[in-house]
């Protein structure tokens, strides 16, 4: 493996594992594989696959590597991590009741 890409997929990781982003919430606002299963069931939110669409419709292209379904605010909100082909990390996130797109870059 080049030294190159073998220092990108270290930077990679270190910024998956190391502090939240401004757009991120604490992980204890997420639910749990569990309560997303019901809430899509209870159609208090959409499919991920639908959020991830909306996401691409809003022209972000990047590769989704982390999908979390978490409160924000009185609603709930798929916070996605994204790597983009420049190897660029971001997150973005996906209004669950609508699709509609919070914020990202």
């Amino acid at each position: 493996m080049p030294v190159s890409r073998l220092l990108t997929a270290a930077l990679l990781l270190g910024l998956l594992a190391g502090p939240a982003f401004a757009v991120d919430l604490p992980d204890r606002a997420c639910l749990t594989k569990t309560e997303q299963r019901a809430a899509v069931a209870a159609h208090k939110a959409i499919p991920l696959a639908q959020a991830i669409k909306s996401l691409r419709e809003h022209g972000q292209r990047a590769e989704v590597v982390r999908a979390r379904l978490c409160r924000y605010d009185d609603n709930l909100a798929y916070v996605l991590t994204l790597l983009a082909r420049s190897g660029k990390v971001t997150r973005a996130s996906v209004d669950a009741a609508n699709g509609e797109l919070i914020n990202g870059h």
